[in-house]
């Protein structure tokens, strides 16, 4: 299936791209998402009609990322959870449970934006979770899970 994208998709493309993706992708997630559209001659010539428009918006979208990023840098929050005395959490903190204390706390943070590659957190410690805002806009913030007592 040959799309042409709307927004920069990370490993994928940028800006106007013509690009093959599995039918499935395309259809169940790049189109319904408002990133691509299907590459006929009528879509294309339209999308170069409006192609400023879309540049435009695309760098207000970045622009406001790197604004978020510039506030979240150094931010760190700390969650109380219920844990054994060796530090062993009853349960964990996910990713939601990130991005609702960073709400609480002034951030604005969605879920979706909370990257976690080693899972969610078990023990009570101090650590760095990485932020992904946009596809070209990344932060690490310190998130430190202490017991409840």
């Amino acid at each position: 299936m040959e799309l042409v994208l709307l927004q920069k998709v990370k490993n994928l493309g940028g800006l106007g791209d013509k690009v093959k993706v599995k039918p499935g992708y395309g259809r169940n997630f790049l189109v319904p998402q408002g990133k691509a559209v299907p590459a006929t001659e009528k879509n294309v010539a339209e999308f170069e009609k409006r192609r400023a428009e879309y540049e435009a918006k695309a760098n207000s979208i970045l622009g406001a990322a790197e604004t978020r990023k510039a506030a979240l840098e150094g931010a760190a929050i700390t969650i109380k959870a219920n844990a054994s005395p060796e530090g062993k959490l009853f349960g964990s903190v996910g990713p939601r449970d990130i991005a609702e204390a960073f709400t609480a706390s002034g951030h604005t943070l969605e879920k979706s934006e909370v990257v976690m590659g080693e899972g969610p957190i078990r023990h009570t410690g101090e650590f760095e979770v990485h932020v992904h805002l946009h596809a070209d806009v990344h932060t690490t913030v310190k998130v430190t899970v202490t017991g409840e007592e």
